[in-house]
């Protein structure tokens, strides 16, 4: 049970650091850039898509 927990967390982790690569690597041409720490790499690895959204709107404000 805890080790099923612990992949869930680390797969949301990847994939939070794929995507907010991704958004920064495509990004560059717009001006859009979202650092890559641990509050966003959590907001974004458990909250996916509309958690990028907001980052990226947070961060044009």
């Amino acid at each position: 049970m805890m080790i099923k927990n612990i992949k869930w967390v680390v797969k949301n982790i990847l994939i939070g650091v794929v995507l907010l690569y991704v958004t920064n690597l495509l990004g560059i041409d717009f001006n859009i850039s979202i650092p890559i720490n641990i509050i966003t790499i959590l907001v974004v690895g458990f909250l996916r898509i509309p958690g990028l959204t907001v980052l990226l709107i947070i961060s044009k404000l």
